[in-house]
């Protein structure tokens, strides 16, 4: 079982957002996107914000979510549209 859980990453996530906006998350896709993605950045070498010692890659990412060190940011319209563009 993953701790915290994804409820828990969720609201942490979407704690900065002002009640009546979108929330930055609304699924466990998206967390499960976040985390892989700074998982992926930490085995390239970028540095930790939260104790690795004797953690893997993906429980240091989850732990520095959970904490708010590190947060998914919005996809912006330009990016989305670029995006739609290329699967076109």
């Amino acid at each position: 079982m993953l701790h915290p859980s994804y409820t828990d990453l969720m609201k942490t996530i979407n704690g900065e957002v002002e009640e009546g906006d979108t929330p930055v998350v609304n699924s466990r896709y998206s967390i499960v996107l976040g985390t892989a993605k700074r998982a992926r950045q930490l085995i390239a070498g970028e540095e930790p914000f939260v104790d690795a010692r004797g953690k893997k890659p993906l429980s240091i990412a989850v732990e520095e979510f959970s904490k708010g060190y590190v947060t998914i940011e919005p996809e912006k319209e330009e990016e989305s549209a670029a995006l739609e563009e290329q699967t076109v």
